[in-house]
């Protein structure tokens, strides 16, 4: 290799591949435990009866369907499912620690307020 080419494994590919390794695990924790961020309902959904909440928050916690289509980025910020027949939504975002703009590191907690918002599609 000549000293113009670039190595494939060069060091920028290792912090992306850790970067969207820290943000897919804090995004799974907050999903799967409550961990690291806030849960919001929208109206729709706050709206149900608590036993439907449960049952939707569940179905949350445990997708695991993550495709190319859904999640591009492999940071498992996104997901969709029927429940009853409805299409239900979560997105989760990255703002910074007062929740006015976008978070400036995803991957540090110390400045990023996750907030996972559970939906249903047509509310979007």
């Amino acid at each position: 290799m000549t000293g113009s080419e670039q190595s494939p494994f060069d060091q920028s590919t290792f912090a992306t591949v850790d970067r969207k390794e820290r943000i897919r695990r804090l995004n799974d924790d907050l999903r799967r435990y409550g961990r690291g961020g806030i849960v919001m309902l929208s109206a729709g959904i706050a709206a149900l009866c608590i036993d439907e909440v449960r049952t939707i928050l569940d179905a949350v916690r445990c997708f695991e369907d993550f495709t190319d289509d859904n999640d591009p980025y492999r940071e498992h910020d996104l997901g969709l499912f029927r429940h009853r027949g409805e299409r239900i939504m979560w997105k989760i975002d990255y703002f910074d620690k007062d929740r006015c703009y976008a978070s400036s590191d995803p991957t540090n907690p110390e400045l990023t307020a996750r907030v996972l918002t559970v939906l249903y599609a047509s509310e979007y």
